[in-house]
């Protein structure tokens, strides 16, 4: 079966005053349609270099990334992008922001409104819709960012930290929802998923496969099946094999968070 997405021995570098940077080092991946990958690593392993070139933001200074078997040539529709920063227009209220894409891709007013209310109401800011990401918290602009990508219906949602600024309890009831939505849906539905994050039990719960990235420059040092079962929800944490799976993922994380904390490149 051909994936949804093939890197093909990537590489890429950055120019800077002082030298060459190597961000990312002969990346090999498949990711299959339909399936959550998340990408772990320690902090300046190139994780998300290696979504902004999936997003089609970078290019590779060697190698290639296919979609579909296609190169990708730039951003495009089919795929979304929620970032860290949750990159809000600040002059649209919540709703506008959610409704941007739809509104850009010329979907009729009434049906994008009633798309965007439906993403709003899933990450409760129902009764903020009139806001502006000036008058929300951090979390709450976070939580806007990923319903803005979500109604665009991408086939392929590129996540960065998405939930790194949400308050804990928030996370939780996000990552069960987004589980819900972006996985446990029927096929003609699924999304393809790549999830880049710091956080192993947000990995373990949310992904089919989750990738162990090494220090800078970055290359693949594991990848390891998430076999779960679904549909999961917070009891799935308290299981022996969730934490085998955690401490898995630890183990072979380790070696490379100390070499990037102790001995930057």
């Amino acid at each position: 079966m051909q994936p949804k997405v093939k890197i093909l021995n990537v590489t890429k570098e950055f120019l800077t005053k002082t030298g060459t940077i190597k961000a990312l080092s002969e990346i090999n991946l498949d990711i299959q349609e339909g399936t959550v990958v998340a990408i772990i690593g320690p902090s300046g392993c190139g994780k998300s270099t290696l979504l902004n070139l999936i997003a089609g933001l970078e290019r590779p200074s060697n190698g290639s990334i296919l979609i579909d078997g296609k190169p990708i040539e730039g951003p495009g529709p089919d795929r979304g992008v929620c970032f860290q920063e949750g990159a809000l227009f600040p002059w649209l209220t919540v709703l506008e922001n959610v409704e941007f894409g739809p509104r850009a891709l010329g979907v009729p007013k009434d049906i994008r409104r009633e798309v965007a209310m439906r993403y709003v109401q899933m990450v409760g800011l129902t009764g903020f819709e009139n806001k502006y990401p000036h008058e929300l918290s951090g979390g709450m602009r976070q939580r806007c960012a990923v319903a803005r990508v979500l109604a665009n219906n991408p086939q392929i949602v590129l996540m960065d930290e998405a939930l790194g600024a949400v308050d804990e309890q928030s996370r939780i009831i996000l990552q069960e929802e987004l589980t819900k939505l972006l996985r446990e849906t029927d096929d003609d539905n699924r999304k393809t998923v790549i999830w880049v994050t710091h956080s192993i039990e947000e990995a373990v719960y949310m992904a089919d496969v989750v990738v162990v990235m090494t220090a800078r420059p970055g290359r693949i040092k594991k990848v390891v099946p998430i076999d779960l079962p679904r549909p999961r929800s917070y009891e799935v944490r308290r299981t022996p094999q969730y934490g085998e799976l955690c401490t898995i993922l630890w183990d072979a994380l380790k070696a490379e968070a100390i070499s990037s904390m102790y001995n930057p490149s």
